[in-house]
Parts: structure tokens; C-alpha cells; sequence
């Protein structure tokens, strides 16, 4: 089922070695709860943002596409005033033991920006927005790639022997690198060469490096950042159509309309006019 875009909507999939919950949710409405032992994205932006976790109460701002990871306390989201488009996946905690015995469960990390969960969960969000499929190898293999990414990042694997990764896959921070040049970047040209020269790699090994380490080809990953920027700013802005495809890097209006149309299962018209937020047109 396609995603609505016009009320509070959640979809919610169970995969191999993991779940994800995909919600869109406008402003206004009772506090929401996020789970222990997941790591999620918010896709859109927040400002003056409240939530509660461990007995702490924290007011921040929250950029696009920022990666947020729950201990063991859940998390009440007590003051939103944007519409909230976000992803939520949660581990099988049992393939992190499998994958490394003993190693600890997840730490808390307030939010920040990790570019290999954000691909990750760009696949994810497209299954769930557009109603469209993954196959259990494809998700097999996802949740293989963020178990791998969890428990060199976010888990305590003191005394624990690496578990056998990939060895193609980039550092963080080499992807991260990557993913803050793509974003102050969307609206010109990005070519394979200008990312594979931030990550200081050859144009092919950079190209299969990125796709075993995020589940994304770089075109993809630019793609998706592109309609995720579009998205905020349909919702969150009273630029006009032409106006967010100039912005995001796509000057030709039909295209942009296809290509955002794949990715959230309507037009930027048909989200705008069912968000209930600025121009149609």
C-alpha cells in the first residue's frame, strides 16, 4: 500500500534481521514514543525540537536526513512543529550476537549524520512510500550491511574479534564525507569523479566501495537526497514546483516530476496539495 501523505501514517514491515517502520506525521498531534534498540532517520527537518529519554528532557534542531540510535530507554517526541517524515529500523539483536557473540547492545547517540544508515534507509522508505517490493535477499543483505555498520559504530565491542565485513566497504567518515558534499552540492552538477575525488579513490573502486557499504549505487544515493531535499521543501516552503526542481538540481519539470513520483508513490503537486501546505501549481 502507497503511502499517504494527507494524516498521520505509518506502514510497518518485518524483514530478515530487522523491522522498519516508515511514518509520516503532521504537525500538532499527541506525543509519539520510538522504541528501545533501534536506529532511525528523520527525513524531514525540525526546529526547536523537544524529546525525552532517560529522564532527560533535550530541545534541539534536526536537520534532513539526521541518524538518531536508542539504548535501552525509548524516546517521547513531546514537541514537533513540522511535518515529521522518518524512518525507524530495528535490529534483530540476536544477528548482532550471531555476527559478533557478546557484543554489547546498542549505545544511545544523540542525533547526528551517518550517510550509510541514511542509504540504508532510503531503500527502505521507498519500499514503504511507493507501495513497491524488496525481495528477502535484498533485505537479507541490507540488514547484513547495518549490522555490520551498528557494530563497528554503535555497539561496545571491547575484547570482541572484528567480524569478518567486507573489506571493499568505505570508512564512515570517508561516507559521511561524501553524503555533506552531496548535500551542499544538490543543486549543480555531481558527477561519479567529483564524489570519488572527496573520497580520494579511483572512480570505479569508489563506485563499488560506496554501493557494498551503503546498498546504494552513488547515483542512486544522489538521487535520493535530491528528493528528499524536494520533499522538505514542498512541505516546509511556499517555493513553487519549477522552483524546488531548479533547487534539488533538476531543471527539467517532467523529469522531476517522474523521477519524485517513483520515489514517494505521488506527484510533488498531489504531496503539496494532500500536506496542505503552500502552492499546487
Amino acid at each position: 500500500m502507497a503511502a499517504r501523505f494527507d494524516r498521520a501514517w505509518t506502514s510497518v514491515y518485518q524483514w530478515p534481521g530487522m523491522r522498519s517502520e516508515y511514518s509520516w506525521i503532521p504537525p500538532g498531534g499527541e506525543p509519539t514514543r520510538t522504541a528501545p534498540d533501534q536506529i532511525g532517520v528523520s527525513f524531514s527537518a525540525h526546529n526547536a525540537l523537544v524529546y525525552e529519554s532517560g529522564r532527560r528532557t533535550i530541545e534541539t534542531d534536526l536537520a534532513a536526513g539526521s541518524v538518531i540510535v536508542t539504548g535501552r530507554d525509548p524516546i517521547t517526541w513531546l514537541r514537533v512543529r513540522e511535518t515529521t517524515e522518518a524512518l525507524e529500523i530495528y535490529p534483530d539483536l540476536n544477528l548482532l550476537q550471531k555476527l559478533v557473540p557478546g557484543a554489547a547492545a546498542l549505545e544511545p547517540v544523540p542525533p547526528g549524520r551517518d550517510a550509510t544508515v541514511l542509504g540504508i534507509a532510503s531503500i527502505l522508505k521507498r519500499v514503504h512510500a511507493t507501495g513497491s517490493t524488496l525481495s528477502d535477499v535484498a533485505a537479507s543483505t541490507l540488514a547484513h550491511k547495518l549490522a555490520g555498520h551498528l557494530l563497528d559504530n554503535y555497539c561496545d565491542r571491547r575484547g570482541q574479534d572484528a567480524a569478518p565485513w567486507v573489506p571493499t566497504r568505505l570508512d564512515r567518515r570517508t561516507v559521511d564525507r561524501v553524503a555533506a558534499f552531496v548535500d551542499a552540492e544538490l543543486s549543480g552538477v555531481l558527477t561519479l569523479d567529483r564524489l570519488a575525488a572527496v573520497a580520494r579513490l579511483s572512480p570505479f573502486h569508489f563506485a563499488r566501495a560506496f554501493k557494498a557499504t551503503t546498498g546504494l549505487a552513488p547515483h542512486q544515493f544522489v538521487t535520493s537526497r535530491r528528493m528528499h531535499r524536494a520533499t522538505t521543501l514542498l512541505v516546509q516552503s511556499t517555493a513553487r514546483v519549477d522552483q524546488v526542481a531548479h533547487a534539488v538540481g533538476l531543471s527539467n519539470i517532467s523529469h522531476f516530476r517522474r523521477v519524485f513520483r517513483t520515489h514517494l508513490g505521488v506527484t510533488p503537486g498531489r504531496l503539496r496539495e494532500d500536506s496542505k501546505f503552500g502552492p499546487s501549481a
